[in-house]
């Protein structure tokens, strides 16, 4: 692949990346949230957003400096957090979906944003540019790099919520107890894995 289309992939994605979270300053919601403690870093989504654009933001620097070769670890890494932030997308989170409550309802072009263009282009990135992880990055790499963000989602989302009233960013968080909570994070974390893990299998 040419060297300008890893360019343009990797810029793109970056700037439409940053418009999604700058958009996200004129929703009705956006006061609402950041009132909160913890603000909008609470939503997986946006945490996933981050991760997403430092992660083609790598990838663009790979581009411009092909000789800095620590810039290819740090970005495999952010690849595999990636997968664990931007797996799973739940209710509450804004959306531009009409089954959405008004007062968290976004733009379509918000959405896609935040939702489809990390997934998306992480997804391209990976399959066209980059190469597919080992097995023991796979065999031990991923789970503890899965495994070690899921734990520090869980810490800070409950953290969060002592400062919130016990409000968490989403309802079926804040109407279950501990046990269920804790269910839920590790559900999620092994949703993550194993896309992860299907996605490596896919690549040639």
């Amino acid at each position: 692949m040419p060297p300008l289309a890893r360019i343009l992939l990797h810029s793109s994605a970056s700037a439409i990346m940053i418009y999604g979270y700058k958009s996200l300053q004129s929703l009705p919601v956006n006061d609402f949230i950041e009132q909160q403690y913890g603000g909008h870093l609470q939503y997986l989504t946006i945490q996933g957003l981050f991760i997403a654009c430092a992660a083609m933001t790598f990838s663009l620097l790979k581009d411009l400096f092909p000789s800095a070769t620590v810039l290819g670890p740090l970005k495999r890494i952010l690849l595999i957090v990636s997968y664990a932030s931007l797996d799973c997308h739940f209710d509450g989170e804004p959306s531009s979906s009409s089954d959405s409550p008004q007062f968290i309802r976004i733009p379509l072009r918000t959405d896609i944003s935040l939702h489809a263009v990390p997934a998306i282009t992480l997804l391209a990135d990976f399959l066209l540019f980059e190469r597919k992880y080992t097995k023991n990055e796979v065999l031990y790499g991923a789970p503890a790099v899965s495994l070690g963000y899921s734990a520090l989602y869980a810490w800070w989302v409950e953290h969060c919520a002592t400062f919130n009233n016990g409000r968490f960013p989403y309802p079926f968080l804040t109407d279950n107890p501990p046990e269920i909570r804790l269910a839920i994070y590790v559900g999620a974390g092994t949703l993550a894995l194993s896309s992860f893990w299907l996605i490596n299998r896919l690549h040639a």
